[in-house]
């Protein structure tokens, strides 16, 4: 069976470069923080192929309509592979994703939160298999989120050290 490095690759999937962030946004934290067997994904936002934010922008029910929304979560998971590959050097060392958080930035009344993380947890699934790419997830929907991004998500993976 390919490993998700064979698998991207396979998909014709090519991930993001790091994020280009304005001038003057500085980030005290990493993207991705190894402790002994397991890597904390600070939380990521959707990403152009060129490493630019992704559109749209806004609330979910509002200005971004569902599909575009899983769209969105489903580029957060490939800004957030290429932040696992740049640390770990191949996305081969992930042997299971343990939990992954989801926040949607939400029209008032907006239920529909678990849809839209599907497009991540499509992507990963698709990417390791049902056996690595399993995970416990929360989907919640936030009043806003940073740079008005319609989906954050930050996750926790098992590593081979």
């Amino acid at each position: 069976m390919p490993g998700a490095d064979e698998k991207l690759a396979a998909l014709g999937i090519v991930l993001p470069p790091p994020l280009k962030l304005s001038p003057g946004i500085v980030l005290p934290f990493p993207w991705v923080n190894v402790r002994g067997d397991r890597a904390y994904i600070s939380g990521h936002g959707p990403q152009e192929p060129d490493g630019s934010l992704a559109a749209p922008f806004g609330a979910v029910g509002e200005s971004v309509s569902l599909e575009e929304a899983r769209g969105s979560a489903r580029k957060v998971g490939l800004s957030m592979l290429g932040s696992l590959k740049r640390e770990l050097g191949s996305l081969d060392r992930i042997t299971g994703w343990c939990r992954v958080h989801g926040m949607v930035n939400s029209a008032l009344r907006f239920t529909e939160t678990p849809a839209v993380m599907n497009g991540f947890s499509e992507l990963i699934l698709e990417v390791f298999g049902a056996e690595i790419g399993r995970h416990a997830r929360t989907a919640i929907g936030v009043a806003a989120l940073p740079l008005n991004f319609p989906v954050e998500i930050e996750a926790e993976v098992m590593i081979s050290t």
